[in-house]
């Protein structure tokens, strides 16, 4: 589970295909994701990204109104990647078993070299506008968040799926938080018994 948008050996795999050849419009996005999880969005200009992405300024503009607009298209493709990711997994195992394996999926996710926490969390953090149209998208992901959870809580048949689903969300913000700043070894056991007390009701 990888958000940071660097090369892998995948695309090596795909062929001759390079970074080169993708569209401007998708070599600004993916030069904004490493960019801005890495470096902060305030902290990376437009300039910059042009450079990186080897566009013109007229080619920026015409695929963006501003870099904020940026911002918006890049946490879009995280938002679908991790839907992508925990989607299949809520259709595809019993309940309790899919909330288990999310939350597998960001431990390991937080063990990755780079891991600078939630691109969601990093970016709130930058836009302390509650109206604004990054704020919107956060807010999206974590109201789909909480959704998911409890559409898994009902199914299991937890007594309060309602409030069981806000503590999981937590968690799941939180998750993110300590992969980053704690031992991730010690986190993932925290973090999978909080999960499997949650989801029994207890």
């Amino acid at each position: 589970m990888s958000i940071t948008g660097k090369k892998t050996t995948d695309a090596g795999r795909q062929g001759t295909k390079t970074v080169a050849d993708l569209p401007p419009r998708e070599r600004l996005v993916q030069a904004a994701s490493r960019l801005f999880y890495y470096e902060g969005v305030r902290a990376v200009g437009v300039e910059r990204l042009i450079s990186e992405a080897g566009v013109t300024k007229v080619t920026f503009y015409r695929h963006f109104a501003s870099k904020d607009d940026l911002v918006v298209a890049y946490l879009l493709t995280k938002d679908a990647y991790y839907k992508g990711v925990a989607e299949p997994l809520a259709a595809g195992h019993p309940p309790a078993e899919a909330i288990d394996l999310i939350f597998e999926a960001i431990a390991e996710h937080a063990r990755e070299r780079g891991f600078r926490g939630s691109p969601f969390m990093n970016a709130a953090a930058e836009y302390p506008d509650a109206d604004h149209p990054v704020r919107a998208l956060v807010s999206s992901h974590r109201e789909w968040t909480r959704t998911l959870f409890r559409d898994l809580l009902t199914r299991l048949g937890h007594t309060d799926p309602e409030s069981a689903a806000g503590a999981l969300l937590m968690l799941y913000d939180g998750a993110k938080a300590a992969g980053y700043l704690d031992d991730s070894t010690a986190a993932h056991k925290t973090l999978l018994g909080a999960v499997r007390l949650i989801r029994s009701g207890g």
